[in-house]
């Protein structure tokens, strides 16, 4: 298995959370969106209770939900706040996602990592504006983008003169309101160099397919994670709820909470077993 490089995120207790070349797995974890200040600072510590040292993820706008009328979050003021106190409190450094280029700056004044949604992974402004911060930029491969082409995504930011770049899979479009995960995408992916996520969530999601909402599957993240694992990833990015039915956005893809100690347990044997060789 190739090696890719390796990137370095230290929280704010000092610990450091090496993600690729050959480190053991990282871990990108929270809820889909904010939901409030009191859930979020939850969440991120019950993770890490259960996890161990890791990247808290949450957004603070959903810009693409499916109906007009979904939850999208607090906003980027509000948003930014919200992550700032949780980080300084929880001890866990952030990663959130921008829309737009003119919220880069704002979002890496808080955030470790500025991630770029699958939807807008062609979109050049933004990703010069996302690699302009310094921050790690996490870009999530579009669903419409074969695994061939998306090295051209990451040379845009790494024309910046950063090439601090998570490359996420996260399932491509198979008919209507349906993903497949090809694992042959993440063996291509590692070829760039850059360390590869996979998001075993939204790679389970139905797009659309709760009529106003995306649906999921959440009974295949387990599976998908482990042959994600054992083809060979450098972090796992899991959206995760206590109570996934009464989530805000994506609770029909999102990981219970209480599975995610077992699962990990799991994973990481895995991964121990696969990195040997």
């Amino acid at each position: 298995m190739s090696t890719t490089r390796q990137l370095v995120v230290e929280t704010p207790d000092g610990e450091i959370i090496h993600i690729g070349g050959g480190a053991p797995l990282a871990l990108i974890c929270g809820p889909c969106v904010i939901e409030s200040e009191a859930h979020l600072h939850f969440l991120a510590t019950e993770i890490k209770r259960i996890a161990g040292p890791f990247i808290l993820k949450a957004s603070f706008d959903k810009a693409n939900r499916s109906s007009l009328y979904s939850y999208r979050g607090p906003g980027l003021d509000e948003g930014l706040r919200i992550l700032a106190a949780v980080k300084q409190a929880c001890g866990v450094p952030v990663l959130t996602d921008i829309h737009e280029p003119w919220q880069a700056e704002r979002a890496a004044e808080v955030a470790d990592i500025v991630q770029i949604p699958a939807f807008l992974c062609r979109q050049t402004d933004l990703l010069l504006a996302a690699g302009r911060t310094g921050k790690i930029v996490n870009i999530k491969k579009g669903q419409f983008v074969a695994p061939e082409d998306f090295w051209l995504a990451a040379e845009k930011v790494a024309s910046t003169g950063n090439d601090r770049i998570l490359l996420t899979e996260r399932g491509t479009c198979f008919g209507y309101r349906n993903l497949v995960v090809d694992m042959r995408s993440l063996v291509i992916l590692r070829d760039t160099g850059y360390p590869v996520v996979f998001d075993a969530t939204h790679s389970v999601q139905l797009p659309g397919g709760a009529g106003h909402s995306s649906g999921g599957q959440p009974r295949f993240i387990e599976p998908l994670a482990r042959a994600a694992v054992a083809v060979g990833i450098d972090a796992l990015f899991l959206e995760v709820h206590e109570e996934p039915s009464r989530a805000l956005s994506d609770g029909p893809n999102a990981l219970p909470l209480d599975w995610l100690g077992s699962l990990l347990d799991k994973l990481r044997a895995l991964d121990r077993l696969v990195k040997q060789f």
